[in-house]
């Protein structure tokens, strides 16, 4: 199966190629890029898209996917635990907007039900419900939030010997990425994120078992110590890491080769921007936010001056902040952290792609066809992303998930 995606400009994950070019995709992958509009007119292909001189570029990834947490911009959700039968539709229903959204990948930060997302990542594989490529995780190992809020589990106890047998659990459930919540979350329970809950022991041992298991995992860090055993087990990626000092920044960059950073500032922005009712009390939430941003503000370009791979993904999946808005950390990344478009960009797609350990994230010959055309230039302004209106194609594997209006 082939298809011709002709007449476009292209952003290839890292810069906009010159003039106006044509993709041709063979059997789910990029075949042939041609710098012309009209260069691979007689390549014979079974369909054939018309650019129109729109933009074509690689597919969206989420770096901080949470499709359990039910709100999307299709539903909203005003409790944060769903039951089972209510959760999967939720998770099955945000999975299908995220890649009605431009999101053709997604790195799980932990769920909200134990086993759901792989059951998820099976059906999405499978072709039975759409839905990006997921790397997928388990319950969020962690303490229960203020007023019994559930964010999580810890199970199987603690101590080395107990956090061995978790990552061995999650290889027998076949995850991709383990979530481990190293420090609390003011948010959720306040003033607990400069608390540390696990041992150097127990994080050494996360890392070796994670390592001969073959999984990834993902750290909610915010404070020096939590970032320090967060690199101490090789974390694949570090979440929030807002308090970080100098030691821990220098700690960062020398793990960068191995480390990706989210500084996830969706979730801060719409904290500040929400008007709830009367009775919801989000001052603490807020009063952490306008904190953490001023602090990111200055931290998120200073690690990315240094070479820190940084990327888009903002904790959606709150009423206030719902599963669908995911695009708009790219004009956070450029409002708040001085991104210009095309960096923000990369940020979303080639760097993304690096973290999911696909050949995902770029326009480039023999890569997976998980590609985009945007009605505009995001490469001049990011907000078009956050319209699904202007994606006028939704392309994962060479199928088309959304096809251009004739």
């Amino acid at each position: 199966m082939t298809t011709l995606i002709r007449n476009v400009r292209i952003f290839d994950g890292e810069q906009s190629l010159a003039g106006l070019g044509s993709v041709l995709v063979e059997d789910g992958r990029i075949k042939t890029i041609a710098d012309s509009a009209d260069g691979l007119d007689g390549a014979g292909a079974a369909t054939v898209v018309e650019g129109a001189g729109r933009t074509l570029m690689p597919g969206l990834v989420e770096a901080h996917a949470h499709l359990t947490w039910g709100s999307s911009v299709e539903k909203i959700y005003h409790q944060f635990i769903l039951p089972p039968e209510e959760l999967k539709i939720a998770a099955w229903r945000n999975a299908r907007v995220l890649l009605d959204h431009g999101f053709t990948s997604a790195y799980s930060a932990g769920a909200l039900g134990d086993g759901i997302e792989v059951e998820l990542a099976r059906a999405i594989d499978a072709g039975e419900t759409p839905g990006p490529r997921l790397i997928p995780s388990t319950l969020e190992r962690s303490p229960e939030g203020a007023e019994g809020v559930e964010t999580g589990d810890v199970f199987n106890g603690r101590g080395p010997e107990a956090i061995r047998k978790f990552v061995a659990y999650c290889k027998d459930q076949g995850i991709g990425s383990l979530k481990l919540v190293v420090s609390g979350e003011d948010a959720l329970k306040p003033g607990s994120a400069q608390e540390v809950l696990y041992t150097d022991e127990e994080m050494v041992a996360a890392g070796q078992a994670a390592r001969e298991a073959g999984l990834w995992i993902a750290t909610h860090a915010y404070y020096p110590k939590a970032i320090e055993l967060a690199l101490k087990a090789g974390a694949r990626i570090i979440y929030h890491a807002s308090y970080a000092d100098e030691a821990a920044v220098d700690a960062m960059i020398a793990a960068r080769g191995t480390t990706f950073y989210a500084p996830s500032p969706g979730v801060s922005i719409a904290a500040l921007e929400a008007t709830p009712p009367p009775h919801i009390d989000m001052s603490h939430m807020k009063k952490s936010a306008a904190e953490r941003m001023e602090l990111e503000s200055k931290l998120v370009p200073a690690l990315k001056a240094r070479g820190m791979r940084i990327l888009i993904g903002g904790d959606y999946g709150f009423p206030f902040n719902p599963n669908g808005r995911n695009a708009r950390d790219l004009e956070i990344f450029v409002d708040h952290f001085g991104y210009t478009p095309a960096e923000a960009l990369k940020a979303a797609t080639a760097l993304g792609g690096e973290l999911m350990g696909l050949d995902v994230g770029r326009v480039k010959e023999g890569w997976l066809a998980d590609l985009i055309l945007v009605d505009g230039d995001p490469t001049q302004d990011v907000r078009i992303l956050q319209d699904k209106d202007k994606l006028a194609m939704i392309m994962k594997g060479g199928a088309l998930h959304k096809a251009p209006a004739a």
